[in-house]
């Protein structure tokens, strides 16, 4: 069984910071991809960032590009989304999600999603 706990939302004025962290437990992850989605109230999960275990290869949805980072770190098993220069529209919850076989922006590639972590970000 794979958990996923995720961690570092919280409430940021637009224009700043926040890490998330995504803690993997339960399987190794090595041939497989993590990603970060997230969903704002009355919309669809959306891909944020991916990233592959055994290389430094990543993908990110266009609204992010040049503010957000993702990283891991495979001893522990942790991911992370450095986020940068924050703006309301970022508001939502955001979920990790491993499994996935490829490096997709696909929400349905991925088999085990965390609880979501709320990041609030006020103009």
């Amino acid at each position: 069984q794979v958990q996923l706990v995720e961690s570092g939302g919280g409430l940021v004025q637009a224009g700043g910071s926040l890490r998330l962290s995504c803690a993997a437990s339960g399987r190794t992850f090595s041939s497989q991809a993590m990603g970060w989605f997230r969903q704002a109230p009355g919309k669809e999960r959306e891909f944020v960032a991916a990233i592959k275990w055994n290389g430094p290869v990543t993908r990110y949805a266009d609204s992010v590009k040049g503010r957000f980072t993702i990283s891991r770190d495979n001893a522990p098993n942790t991911m992370y989304l450095q986020m940068n220069s924050l703006k309301p529209e970022d508001t939502a919850v955001y979920y990790c999600a491993t499994g996935s076989p490829i490096l997709t922006d696909n929400t349905a590639s991925y088999e085990y999603w965390g609880q979501g972590t709320q990041v609030t970000v006020s103009s």
